[in-house]
């Protein structure tokens, strides 16, 4: 389930895990470089400031992107930035990566 916040959406990790196996959507990790690399949701890019203006520059605005953050505070902010910047498909991830570690990696 989806809910709108003006510019983007917070998404639900089972929705997420709908439009990961049914579109081609863009995985955003904005964790720390440390925390991404000691894991993070398959196929994730881990944006951070260093190659942030290069993601919104090369990337095209209608792709679908999801963001997540540790637990889904930070990446509303992300979020609205993103969709400031003029992308058209933006998704906060309810619960972070936290709760995706409890939820899917843990099963």
């Amino acid at each position: 389930m989806a809910f709108n916040m003006n510019m983007f959406k917070i998404i639900d990790i089972n929705s997420t895990i709908s439009k990961i196996n049914s579109q081609d959507i863009i995985i955003l990790d904005i964790r720390d470089k440390k925390s991404f690399l000691d894991g993070h949701i398959k196929g994730a890019i881990n944006l951070l400031n260093e190659n942030i203006n290069n993601f919104i520059n090369k990337t095209e605005k209608n792709k679908s992107i999801i963001v997540y953050c540790y637990h889904g505070n930070s990446s509303q902010n992300a979020a609205k930035f993103l969709a400031k910047c003029g992308f058209s498909d933006v998704y906060s991830l309810k619960g972070g990566y936290e709760e995706w570690e409890l939820k899917i990696n843990r099963r």
